[in-house]
């Protein structure tokens, strides 16, 4: 049987990714197990007792269109993250992120902490004897299984939804707080295809309530909805030295619903668009290293010609992921 503190565990965060829309999701692999997205959650929950440290950065690079007027350049969207096994299947997270959106010169940067938020997951898997919560310990024959997991998880108020710019003004697409609690809901599906390969899938939605700036706009951001795969292949296993790399590939198809202003739907905002991110992850004793390049390959943005900084219109994002399971 693999015991417990074998389980090299990983958080798996989707930091914002435009000026205000984000979702969170969290997973978990094993050294000689199932193989584990870049970016999208997994399965696999916390051994019971881990305390888990997670950090992860997501910088967007954007295309610009128009070299007359000012700009988004890139965002930069950090988050630090702990963990916590409750028991075999139920896992607790905490996340704190960082944003930062930059303009061209001559434009309005925003920085700070947003709003801290909170996840549950619930993990459990399907075998021969059906449906249960997943075990304590597992064998390698156990984790060729198809396991699931369900993730909720809220927002609290804690950044500075009225977070003025170095003008005076309130920009609710670079304010560093949403105003109200935000809440997520999600599942994932794991399974190892073969002892190498292993498909992840994962389908999520993100929700906003409406809030009133200090500027007396009231906004309701559009709701995202997700829908991720990736395949892992274990390519370099060394277990004398606990190490471990494996290729990804990951494809996230995103739909963003437009935004509300006063009660009407705000020109320039929502759409669907899908990315297909490589990279590759690597695992060393009790820690693990993610890196991927993402970028969006085909998409159908609302009046898309007024959406430069938005989700569709980078050039890039870089992923990287850095976590320790204690």
């Amino acid at each position: 049987m693999i015991g417990k503190w074998s389980l090299t565990a990983l958080a798996f965060v989707a930091a914002p990714v435009l000026a205000h829309h984000g979702v969170a999701g969290v997973g978990a692999a094993a050294l000689q197990g199932p193989g584990a997205p870049i970016e999208s959650a997994a399965s696999t929950v916390l051994p019971e007792g881990g305390v888990l440290a997670y950090l992860k950065v997501d910088q967007a690079s954007f295309r610009k269109f128009d070299a007359a007027a000012v700009e988004s350049d890139y965002a930069r969207f950090s988050m630090l993250g702990l963990g916590y096994g409750v028991t075999p299947w139920l896992s607790a997270y905490l996340f704190a992120p960082y944003n930062e959106k930059i303009d061209e010169p001559g434009g309005l940067d925003s920085r700070g902490w947003a709003d801290l938020s909170a996840m549950l997951q619930l993990g459990f898997k399907y075998d021969q004897d059906g449906w249960r919560p997943t075990p304590a310990n597992e064998s390698l024959d156990d984790l060729e299984d198809w396991h699931f997991s369900i993730f909720a998880g809220s927002t609290a108020p804690t950044g500075s939804a009225n977070h003025r710019l170095a003008d005076g003004s309130i920009d609710p697409g670079k304010s560093l707080g949403f105003g109200r609690p935000a809440w997520s809901l999600g599942m994932t599906a794991t399974k190892m295809l073969s002892d190498r390969l292993t498909l992840s899938v994962e389908a999520s939605t993100y929700r906003f309530r409406p809030y009133t700036y200090a500027s007396g706009e009231r906004v309701q951001f559009g709701a995202e909805n997700r829908l991720g795969a990736a395949l892992a292949w274990r390519a370099v296993t060394d277990s004398a030295n606990r190490f471990r790399l494996d290729p990804v590939l990951e494809l996230q198809f995103l739909e963003l619903g437009r935004d509300r202003v006063d009660g009407a739907g705000e020109s320039g905002t929502g759409g669907r668009m899908l990315y297909a991110m490589p990279g590759i992850r690597v695992y060393w004793d009790r820690a693990s290293f993610a890196f991927g390049v993402k970028k969006p390959v085909w998409t159908q943005l609302n009046e898309s010609s007024t959406q430069q900084g938005a989700e569709g219109k980078e050039r890039y994002r870089l992923i990287f992921s850095a976590s320790l399971l204690f």
